[in-house]
């Protein structure tokens, strides 16, 4: 005997239009109404598929960090620790001001609007934030280019800050052009760059 019935709708593309919606909203501006009418699905069918919305949500996070935010794990492969940084700062303005992607960044905007109820998400989206600034630092422990006398753990979290930063003007309107000379002022005090 067969199994189910297969699903009348693409989970994958339905995944990318609930990530589009976190991140426009965050976790909790973003209704079980908001999903289906996103992700063009019945509250049912989203139950089925992707269990209710903190599950949604992590499945999101899974997404959003292998594949828009996929920048900040691949600059850790950068040679340089220069190269790391350049990738990580530059790469969150193209994130966050991108002309196909909502403004801000998924993971600040679902921290920053989270009540009691939203906790265990507020808890998992700085769980995994951590665990970054934790690689990015190992990372810079490994490098040979640092400036003398710099703590890694301390650059890493001053990355992270930048990003961060970047992430929350981008969401208060500010342009990539902006964002860009504000990046490359950050990049060239860091490293002593001449301007």
């Amino acid at each position: 005997m067969p199994g189910g019935r297969p699903r009348a709708f693409d989970a994958e593309a339905a995944l990318d239009r609930a990530l589009e919606v976190f991140w426009r909203q965050g976790y909790e501006g973003t209704s079980l109404a908001d999903l289906t009418a996103a992700m063009e699905i019945n509250r049912p069918s989203l139950y089925a598929a992707f269990g209710n919305k903190e599950q949604l949500f992590h499945k999101v996070l899974d997404r959003y960090f292998t594949s828009p935010g996929a920048f900040a794990s691949e600059a850790l492969e950068a040679p340089t620790a220069q190269g790391v940084v350049e990738h990580l700062i530059l790469g969150a303005v193209e994130l966050t001001t991108g002309p196909q992607s909502p403004r801000g960044c998924l993971s600040v905007n679902s921290v920053h609007a989270c009540g009691p109820d939203s906790e265990p998400i507020r808890r998992e989206v700085i769980a995994r934030r951590m665990a970054g600034e934790a690689a990015l630092r190992r990372r810079f422990e490994q490098a040979a280019d640092l400036p003398v006398g710099t703590d890694p753990r301390v650059l890493a979290q001053l990355v992270y800050t930048v990003t961060d930063g970047i992430a929350v003007q981008a969401a208060s309107g500010c342009t990539r052009e902006q964002l860009r000379e504000v990046a490359d002022l950050a990049l060239r005090t860091l490293f002593h760059s001449p301007g």
